[in-house]
């Protein structure tokens, strides 16, 4: 399984930017100072496209929840793997060792342990 972690990063920015843009949108068509509030004269921002933003931007967010997770089970299978692969080693070096004590590998010498066909 291969997971595109450059297009994830860009829909996370993606997210980022309408979420930037929504709450600019708000504030802007409710300004907190003002007693009487004013027509909002934007037409090109209305409430219908502030709802497609909120889900587009909250379906970016459950494709990068989504990635996470499956980001932490490759780790989680990994971390498994390495640990596996260590044990492994240890019971290697351990056999190597006793083999040595016991003088059963003999140092490799490339001059002398030459092929006969060389």
């Amino acid at each position: 399984m291969t997971i595109n972690l450059s297009s994830n990063v860009e829909h996370l920015i993606k997210a980022l930017a309408i979420a930037s843009s929504i709450e600019k949108n708000m504030n802007e068509a409710n300004p907190k100072n003002n007693s009487v509030s004013k027509p909002h004269t934007d037409n090109s921002t209305t409430q219908a496209d502030l709802q497609l933003q909120l889900v587009e931007l909250q379906m970016n967010m459950s494709h990068l929840e989504l990635t996470v997770e499956r980001l932490d089970d490759v780790i989680t299978r990994q971390d498994k793997h390495i640990q596996t692969l260590q044990r492994q080693l240890q019971f290697i070096y351990k056999q190597v060792e006793s083999q040595d004590e016991e003088g059963g590998v003999a140092p490799f010498d490339v001059i002398a342990d030459r092929p006969p066909h060389y």
